[in-house]
């Protein structure tokens, strides 16, 4: 067999390898929380010491998840929530409005590795199911526990995996 023909050859079937691989990894996952527990007082309030024990906690659930991009809205309580992992993975926090759920959404999808977003208990389930996934009953004023782990399947699906960070709050009665 010529050279050039052994050539094409070992390229195609080098590609051909290369694209399994590529189809065999894991999608990017996408996760969403709520802030943790807030102070009651103030315009802008910060976590309490039990919020900040929360943010710990989902530092700590998530680290090796391998996340590569944080969001959060500009309020105190959900850029300190995204802090202590921000900190571990060396990741900056990038800020968005909430109340352009679309535009999160659109700059998410274009991004490669697993994705952070630090929210509130009004706009999670707006972006979750704006990411396809599956949002589950309202989040509760007094729920912070609610972890989403949305899965970008091959077939265009998003699976929904909903976890709990410590201590359990629950939903509202």
């Amino acid at each position: 067999m010529p050279l050039l023909p052994r050539l094409s050859a070992v390229f195609a079937f080098a590609i051909a390898l290369m694209s399994s691989a590529a189809a065999l990894a894991d999608p990017a996952a996408i996760y969403l929380v709520r802030h943790g527990e807030k102070e009651a007082a103030g315009e802008d309030p910060a976590l309490t010491a039990q919020g900040r024990q929360r943010a710990q906690n989902i530092a700590a659930m998530l680290n090796k998840a391998g996340i590569a991009h944080i969001f959060s809205t500009p309020t105190k309580r959900t850029r300190q929530t995204a802090q202590p992992l921000a900190e571990r993975n060396k990741v900056e926090v990038a800020l968005y409005d909430p109340r352009k759920p679309q535009a999160l959404v659109a700059q998410v999808k274009a991004l490669n590795g697993p994705v952070l977003v630090v929210g509130h208990s009004n706009t999670l389930s707006e972006l979750v199911r704006l990411f396809g996934g599956q949002p589950g009953a309202e989040i509760a004023d007094n729920e912070y526990d609610r972890v989403y782990q949305l899965v970008p399947a091959a077939n265009g699906s998003v699976g929904t995996v909903v976890f709990t960070s410590l201590p359990e709050t629950g939903a509202a009665p």
